[in-house]
């Protein structure tokens, strides 16, 4: 066997040829439509099992050719547009006879996969798993079935590899050999030597009487304990993960589905399920985005970031002697980075830092840093005032000692109000930023009834929840906010000012911020007690 290595210039046919011939064992990870193929070769897997049992079962039906070949192929062709490496078909038994089989392999090609495997039982096929008889297709007319397939084949690298049931039938070893001798005269490109026993004796025996005669590919569902490197020392080319991908997922939806039925809420589940801006990113509207600004005219839509890091930290004490606390150690990374990361996933990028206190640590890539020279005199709202020019278009304001699950920031994200201010309804202690609202927190809030903010307050008592420190503008709220910083730096009242100040003045001239309500699922950082739970937040 060969021992070529895959080069970027390779169709996904000549990969996937060159991977089955290297003397190297190669790994093949199963998925059932686009979103499961772009994770396999996110993770790092150089190749895809199209599962007939997977496809057919995210369609709703059985493993029996109740999908017909026509409909694996639509779900195919997405799995393909989606990746860049080879799929292998699961193609069952051809779906027919020869005639079948060789449009079937035409239709491949034309889609851009791989290689497809073929069982050598009767059509409709029957899973190997299920219990019941397991009847063959006759030797003869299943090797004029491979011939066709490898005779229509619209490209020289396309494989057809033979799947030998013999030992699932309970025919015994000599003749699964048989078989397999014959099906590789015929012109298959390697051979699946398939068994349901729980461990992997036969499928080690038949690979020492086979002798490296053709690439020998493997399912090790059953036998799942059988360490790796035994498929190693018996030469096996190719070993397949056949349907881990569709059962994981089976039961993490049931699981998600039973808990939001009994508890009528998504409160305990949103922080624990991928975020959706995960789902865009492997949807690829990154690539949607960077489109958009070759092809369609600029308006200005992109939101802008400003965080709010001038601040020491004076309860951290000895923590902050050389750095702000903005870019204290959190698991590895500062938290400043951790708050960066949060809005990088929400598709921010560009991202300003007002920095104060030891400003010269903050050395992020990626970032504009200005500096409040005067941090020591002055409060939140003049740090905003020293990034007054990006105050302009859709913009995110946040304090910098703050982390957040992502859905609290796509949910802001989503808003299409001036001014939206993220509240957290559930109070929590006695000192803070405290709103009181138009009306309280409740589950059948939604968004064509909103909640406006009535008055920011240093009192817990009488308010609805508490300011998280996060705020998003579209671009009429910005120049509302930057109208007002101007009008507070003329009567004086700008160096001292806080956020909540900012508000209550925007409040007291007419203007109505929203509030969007969460429950928990944010921290800030103001002490030692807080840093640990920053840690554990993770």
């Amino acid at each position: 066997m060969s021992d070529n290595k895959n080069t970027p210039s390779q169709t996904k046919a000549a990969k996937f040829r060159s991977m089955l011939g290297n003397d190297e064992l190669s790994f093949c990870m199963e998925a059932h439509d686009g979103l499961s193929a772009k994770i396999v070769e996110q993770t790092g897997f150089e190749a895809i099992w199209g599962s007939g049992l997977s496809i057919a079962t995210a369609l709703g039906v059985r493993d029996r050719n109740e999908a017909s070949w026509t409909q694996v192929i639509d779900v195919l062709e997405f799995m393909s547009d989606a990746t860049s490496i080879p799929i292998m078909l699961d193609g069952d038994t051809g779906y027919g006879d020869f005639n079948n089989f060789r449009r079937l392999v035409r239709k491949l090609c034309q889609r851009n996969i791989a290689a497809v495997c073929i069982e050598d039982k009767q059509f409709p096929k029957t899973n190997s798993f299920v219990d019941g008889d397991q009847e063959l297709a006759d030797v003869d007319e299943f090797c004029g079935k491979i011939k066709a397939g490898k005779d229509s084949q619209l490209d020289d690298d396309f494989s057809v590899v033979a799947r030998v049931e013999a030992l699932i039938a309970g025919k015994g070893m000599d003749e699964a050999l048989r078989r397999a001798e014959a099906y590789r005269v015929a012109g298959a490109d390697g051979i699946l030597i398939h068994s349901k026993r729980s461990t992997a004796d036969e499928v080690l025996t038949f690979a020492k009487e086979w002798d490296n005669r053709s690439p020998l590919v493997i399912v090790p569902t059953k036998y799942y304990d059988t360490p790796t490197d035994a498929f190693r020392a018996a030469n096996i080319s190719l070993v397949i993960w056949a349907n881990h991908n569709l059962r994981s997922s089976l039961a993490a939806m049931r699981d998600v589905s039973e808990k939001i039925y009994e508890s009528q809420s998504l409160r305990d589940i949103e922080g624990n399920v991928a975020s959706i801006s995960d789902v865009f990113t492997i949807a690829g509207n990154t690539e949607l985005a960077e489109a958009e600004k070759r092809y369609l005219p600029d308006r200005g839509g992109e939101t802008k970031a400003i965080l709010l890091a001038a601040s020491r930290g004076h309860q951290l004490a000895d923590l902050t002697a050389e750095k702000p606390k903005c870019m204290l150690d959190v698991r590895g990374k500062p938290l400043l980075r951790r708050l960066t990361h949060s809005l990088n996933d929400s598709g921010i990028t560009d991202i300003t830092v007002v920095g104060g206190y030891k400003h010269e640590a903050v050395d992020l890539a990626n970032i504009n840093k200005v500096v409040n020279d005067d941090y020591e005199t002055t409060g939140e709202v003049a740090s905003l005032a020293c990034a007054q020019d990006r105050i302009d278009g859709n913009v995110v304001v946040s304090y910098g000692d703050i982390l957040f699950r992502n859905h609290i920031l796509d949910r802001l994200m989503r808003s299409d109000a001036d001014i939206t201010v993220a509240i957290d309804a559930t109070v929590r202690k006695s000192d803070g930023d405290f709103a009181k609202c138009s009306k309280p927190f409740a589950e059948d809030i939604i968004d064509d009834a909103p909640v406006l903010l009535e008055q920011m307050t240093s009192d817990a008592d009488g308010a609805q929840g508490e300011w998280i420190g996060l705020v998003k503008m579209s671009g009429e709220g910005a120049r509302l906010v930057k109208a007002e910083i101007e009008t507070m730096e003329k009567d004086g009242s700008l160096a001292t000012a806080n956020m909540p100040d900012l508000f209550n003045r925007l409040i007291a001239s007419g203007v109505t911020p929203h509030v969007a309500y969460f429950s928990g699922h944010w921290l800030d950082v103001n002490d030692a007690f807080d840093l640990a739970d920053a840690r554990n937040f993770l």
